[in-house]
């Protein structure tokens, strides 16, 4: 075995690490039995390194102490089918591997090429002194590496051919594409050490290449017999030092600990590189880095909705909390006066089967010596300012709604999405997992991005959530104090007169029957600014509306109030008449209104402003315009 290691034993202080690194195509069976045996001698001693086994032979890269790498390779040598084994060897002051593995593959170097079988035939070997010897006299010869693009480019013999290698396994494809008259030429073919070339060459013996050489031991045996003639650039070796140079020392080239690239001393230069960060291969700037994340996100988002989580029968826990006007209610009071659509009998027949019991978080906050509650409650039961219930719905199943969010823009401190309609925002009516609040919540977690404003669940468009709550605490004074401008597109039913104009009346508190709301002098004063973007044949128009306060339903109820009706609204329809206030299904003609854009300050006072595209009604060219405003 050749050898550049010094025959002196080093004192600890200064023991250098022998690096060995050989293959063997030979016939191999009791793969287990070899497996145990080779690592259990490779931890006796210590070493670290990969040592790989198929039916077709050993190949390993192997480190530790000199006089300790001899007796792994004795041992090796002591089985017959390893008695000629010839490792290559480097030194370093430094363990180069982590741990010691030893595998058992289906081919100890992938090619997955039948009929390739380096045990029973190989290409011509060409030793490194002859390829020297060649090149100095100017022999014609084609100089093929076998190796991938990543280690060519790194360093290779003056003149090589680029196959353009991915992977080893391309190589079949790659060499279809090498002149024809390569076929009669001499082709002298290396990698790193010499196993891929052993596969390599046979394989294009059978393609019609005539004249096929391997360089013997590869690149790494060349640098150790003859140095570094007719090669540029440094080699690359698959452990820790990652390239070694002609006279076999580890050079400053690394890996990127992102994308694994080789990374070169002068592309540590450019501020593209970060050590554990990123490199010129895989630096990606800004705004690159949150089209990254928006990718991710979307692909989060489709694997939570996919299927919709309220679609699956699940226990729904619904809050019922005691307001301070049902203090000293009975139970059945209290809840049949909070939702006066269901019967008292109904209530009182859930309250009686046990499907009303104090919510988890005010049996928390009871004193231990307290004795709990007795279940079923007693519909007589008198409730408390602040308690809070939990009804029980056994194998809820939600209606469906649309849960196609795209992120709009995310960084550290925003999140702003493109909601869908139908979708409510937080949990209501028989709605609770299958909102958006609940499906960002699990794409997000463990973070809860804080919703700082809202839009009806019939309603599409920009959404604006906080990451942190000191941000939402601050673009939430901007809605309060109204300078957040919004604006919403409407396509309404009928002709506005004018082409701008607005509304000031006032909207009643509380919702009535339906959940509909109405005009209330007495009620939130509210305004909002339209304009008429185009008007239709078909009797509609498209609207651009402007909200200066943020009642509930406001631009719906102000439109429907004019006599110009959100085309698809449940519940303020034309002719002044009034519907239900539900969530559409998806199946059914969407409300057409849709939140276009939104602007405030953001934490440092900066200006920000994010927009959507409007669905298709808003973008409507089968209808001839009339006129626009």
């Amino acid at each position: 075995m050749s050898s550049i290691i010094p025959d002196t034993e080093p004192s600890p202080a200064s023991q250098v690490i022998v690096n060995i690194s050989c293959y063997k195509f030979v016939a191999l069976d009791q793969l287990p039995e070899r497996k145990t045996a080779i690592r259990r001698r490779a931890v006796e001693l210590n070493l670290k390194g990969t040592v790989l086994l198929s039916s077709e032979g050993i190949n390993l890269f192997v480190a530790g102490p000199q006089q300790l790498i001899r007796d792994f390779v004795e041992f090796l040598r002591e089985d017959s089918a390893f008695s000629d084994l010839q490792p290559k060897e480097s030194v370093n002051e430094y363990q180069p591997f982590s741990r010691m593995l030893v595998k058992i593959k289906q081919e100890i170097i992938a090619f997955g090429i039948e009929g390739v079988a380096p045990m029973t035939r190989t290409s011509p070997k060409l030793s490194a002194t002859e390829l020297r010897q060649w090149l100095d006299e100017g022999r014609k010869v084609h100089l093929l590496d076998t190796r991938n693009d990543y280690e060519y480019d790194l360093g290779t013999f003056d003149n090589a051919i680029k196959l353009g290698l991915d992977h080893f396994r391309e190589f079949p494809r790659a060499i279809t594409g090498l002149p024809e008259e390569l076929k009669d030429e001499p082709i002298v073919m290396f990698c790193t050490g010499g196993i891929r070339c052993e596969k390599a060459g046979p394989f294009m013996e059978m393609a019609g290449f005539h004249n096929v050489y391997q360089l013997d031991g590869g690149i790494l045996k060349y640098f150790e017999e003859v140095g570094g003639a007719h090669y540029h650039g440094e080699c690359f070796v698959f452990d820790q030092r990652v390239a070694v140079d002609p006279a076999l020392q580890e050079t400053p080239t690394t890996q990127c600990y992102v994308c694994q690239a080789v990374v070169t001393s002068a592309q540590q230069q450019p501020p593209q590189y970060v050590a554990g960060k990123s490199c010129p291969a895989c630096f990606r700037n800004d705004a690159q880095q949150r089209a990254d994340i928006i990718v991710l996100r979307q692909q989060q988002i489709q694997a939570v909705t996919t299927p919709l989580p309220g679609s699956t029968p699940w226990l729904n826990r619904r809050p019922l909390n005691v307001p301070q006007r049902c203090a000293g209610m009975t139970l059945l009071d209290f809840v049949s006066g909070l939702h006066p659509q269901i019967a008292p009998s109904e209530w009182l027949q859930r309250i009686e089967s046990g499907a009303i019991e104090p919510a988890e978080s005010s049996r928390r906050r009871r004193r231990p010596k307290h004795v709990p509650e007795a279940l079923p409650l007693s519909p007589l039961r008198i409730v408390r300012e602040g308690e809070r219930f939990d009804q029980l719905q056994p194998h809820s199943v939600e209606p469906d709604v649309n849960a196609d969010i795209r992120i709009l823009h995310e960084d550290e401190e925003f999140v702003v999405v493109a909601k869908p309609a139908p979708l409510p925002i937080h949990e209501c009516g028989r709605f609770h997992r299958n909102t958006l609040r609940y499906l960002l919540n699990q794409v997000y977690f463990p973070q809860r991005p804080h919703i700082v404003h809202r839009l009806d669940a019939n309603t599409s468009g920009v959404l604006l959530l906080c990451k942190r709550k000191r941000v939402a605490t601050i673009v939430q004074k901007q809605f309060e104090n109204r300078t957040v401008k919004k604006s919403y597109l409407a396509r309404v039913s009928g002709h506005p007169p004018r082409d701008a104009f607005s509304c000031d009346a006032a909207l009643s508190r509380e919702p009535e029957h339906g959940g509909v709301r109405h005009l209330d002098p007495d009620g939130d004063q509210a305004h909002t600014a339209f304009e008429v973007v185009t008007r239709f044949w078909d009797g509609t128009s498209l609207m651009r509306c402007f909200p200066k306060t943020g009642r509930t339903n406001q631009i719906r109820i102000h439109l429907w109030s004019l006599g110009f009706p959100i085309c698809g609204d449940p519940a303020y329809l034309p002719e002044n008449k009034l519907g239900c206030n539900r969530t559409l299904l998806p199946t059914e003609p969407m409300m057409c209104l849709h939140a276009e854009s939104i602007a405030f300050l953001g934490p440092n006072q900066e200006l920000l402003q994010f927009s959507d595209d409007p669905p298709a009604w808003g973008m409507e060219h089968g209808l001839v315009p009339q006129n626009s405003g």
